[in-house]
C-alpha cells in the first residue's frame, strides 16, 4: 500500500504543481478558456486554488509516516477527487468536458482509494 500511495502522491503534486504555473493545463479541457484560448483571471485564480490544496495532498501522501496519517492523507485525495468529479461533472459548460473531466476525477479517485486497499 505505502509505496503506490506514496508514487500517486508524487503523480499528484507535480502535476498540481503545474497547475498553479499553467492553469490551462485544467482550463481547455475543461472548457473554461477564453474565445482566444487564453484563461480569464478567476478561472485563473480558481485553478490556482486547486492545484494548492491538490500539491498539499500530494506532498502528504509523500511524507506522512504510515498508519493513520498516510491513511487520512489518502482520503483526503479520494475525496477531492470524487469531490471534483461531482462538480465538474455536473457544472461544466460543456458536456463533453464535464464526462471528459469527471471521468478523469473520478478514475483518479479510484486509483488512489485502490492504492490503499491492503491485501
Amino acid at each position: 500500500m505505502p509505496a503506490l500511495t506514496r508514487v500517486l502522491g508524487g503523480i499528484t503534486a507535480a502535476y498540481s504543481a503545474s497547475l498553479i504555473v499553467a492553469p490551462k493545463i485544467l482550463a481547455k479541457p475543461s472548457g473554461l478558456t477564453g474565445p482566444a484560448g487564453s484563461v480569464p483571471v478567476p478561472v485563473r485564480t480558481l485553478i490556482a486554488a486547486i492545484g494548492a490544496r491538490d500539491t498539499a495532498i500530494g506532498v502528504a501522501m509523500m511524507l506522512a509516516p504510515a498508519g493513520r496519517p498516510l491513511q487520512v492523507a489518502l482520503g483526503a485525495r479520494v475525496a477531492a477527487d470524487a469531490a471534483d468529479a461531482i462538480i465538474f461533472g455536473l457544472t461544466l459548460p460543456d458536456k463533453t468536458a464535464r464526462v471528459k473531466v469527471a471521468g478523469f476525477a473520478t478514475g483518479w479517485a479510484v486509483l488512489c482509494a485502490l492504492s490503499g486497499v491492503r491485501r
